[in-house]
């Protein structure tokens, strides 16, 4: 039962990042975006060249700035640049520190704990005011399916990580309900910023952060929106620190000002390939090649694989709507990882056609010039007309009907390979 285990854990791991519905935006995007919904933050402006550094800091005309390594993820300030540089996160004292900084960060791949060993490349640092806050707080906004809402999540220790704070001192985090239509009214939003601790004069500004976050989740088709630190400033002002925000794939039709700020190169290349063919690709480690149709066949195929002692290297599924050519894109995303020693194909035809996957198959075979052993289940609508096609073409295919059947073959395969 331990291989299953694994097997499902795995799975699901996959399942979860091929179903992500987020698109994030980097930090210098996330401001401009709260200072359009007339939400204060520390002036902030984003530069591409070490030299474009230097001349914001001039423009600043102050000294005391920061500059951010502008990374999609978390724990920059503790990483550290693949040319040995530390540090995404430094305090800036004058142009020409900012200059040097911006040179060792942009073009350079951030690790951090969030990116693995890979890193992500650094095209963009952002200047920003260095504006200590008296007090720190956290607010983020996500749905919560458990209450069937969104809400507000707050906190008076912010400046922190939020697990670490629900792990430690679960009771100062406050989970609001909010209307999905209104949001929070102003007079809940006040009463709320006082329950925080939040200074009598601040808490009409911290009151109106809390609603114009809301409006932004709700008009641009947020999934979250996280503030940590929310800063409450000596005179009286509130002030969101640093921004992260997810924005739901769903929506890209009406939200194309948001998803025009899409990073590709913060992404897995492969997967940024795969999706422009409709399929969801997402590597593990194993050396079974998969292509399934649905997600939760390929869990079932992940778990199968694994209860005959094989290991999965990817999780593919190609959805009900591909074609022959999104299928051979499929296959030249299987054989990019050299680990792969066989290939299993298993398809429920149901809006999927059978024949439509056997053509592709045919195809990729043929022009890929496929050597690595396949094994293919087809199942459901046009099946009869597939298993003719692969048939007669000649070509090398081990089919079955079985899962088990199948699986066991591929598992074979991959360990003789």
């Amino acid at each position: 039962m331990r291989g299953f285990s694994k097997a499902r854990v795995l799975a699901q791991q996959a399942q979860n990042a091929a179903q992500r519905r987020n698109l994030s935006i980097h930090e210098y995007q996330s401001v401009k975006l709260l200072n359009d919904y007339g939400i204060p933050t520390p002036k902030a402006v984003p530069a591409k060249s070490a030299e474009e550094a230097e001349q914001v800091a001039k423009d600043f005309g102050k000294d005391k700035l920061v500059i951010k390594a502008q990374v999609l993820a978390g724990g920059r300030g503790k990483g550290h640049f693949e040319n040995g540089f530390k540090g995404g996160v430094h305090m800036v004292d004058s142009p020409a520190q900012a200059k040097e900084y911006a040179s060792k960060m942009l073009g350079q791949k951030l690790i951090t704990k969030q990116t693995g060993a890979a890193g992500r490349i650094c095209n963009t640092v952002m200047l920003a005011e260095r504006m200590p806050p008296q007090k720190e707080y956290y607010a983020a906004i996500l749905n919560d399916r458990a209450r069937g809402c969104p809400v507000l999540v707050t906190s008076n220790q912010g400046g922190m990580n939020i697990e670490d704070v629900a792990k430690e001192t679960p009771d100062a985090i406050i989970t609001t309900s909010l209307d999905f239509d209104t949001g929070i009214s102003a007079s809940d939003a006040e009463n709320l910023a006082k329950q925080l601790g939040f200074k009598e004069e601040a808490r009409a500004n911290a009151a109106k952060v809390f609603g114009d976050l809301y409006t932004i989740f709700k008009e641009k088709d947020a999934t979250q929106i996280e503030i940590n630190p929310l800063a409450e400033m000596e005179d009286g002002r509130v002030l969101c620190m640093d921004a992260k925000f997810g924005f739901d794939d769903n929506a890209d039709f009406r939200q194309k000002d948001v998803f025009s700020l899409r990073d590709t190169t913060q992404e897995d290349a492969q997967e940024v390939e795969a999706a422009e063919y409709g399929l969801n690709f997402i590597k593990l480690d194993g050396d079974i090649g998969c292509l399934v149709n649905g997600a939760g066949l390929a869990m079932a195929t992940m778990d199968t694989l694994n209860l005959h002692g094989g290991q999965p290297a990817n999780f593919l599924d190609v959805g009900g709507g591909a074609t022959a050519e999104a299928v051979k894109k499929a296959f030249e995303l299987l054989l990019t990882s050299k680990n792969v020693k066989s290939i299993f194909v298993n398809i429920f035809g149901g809006i999927m056609r059978c024949d439509v996957i056997a053509e592709g198959i045919i195809k990729a075979t043929k022009e890929l010039q496929l050597t690595i052993p396949l094994i293919v289940r087809l199942q459901g609508t046009k099946e009869k007309e597939a298993k003719q096609m692969i048939k007669e073409s000649g070509l090398k295919i081990y089919p079955f009907d079985g899962l088990d059947e199948a699986a066991a073959k591929a598992v074979e395969m991959a360990k003789s390979g």
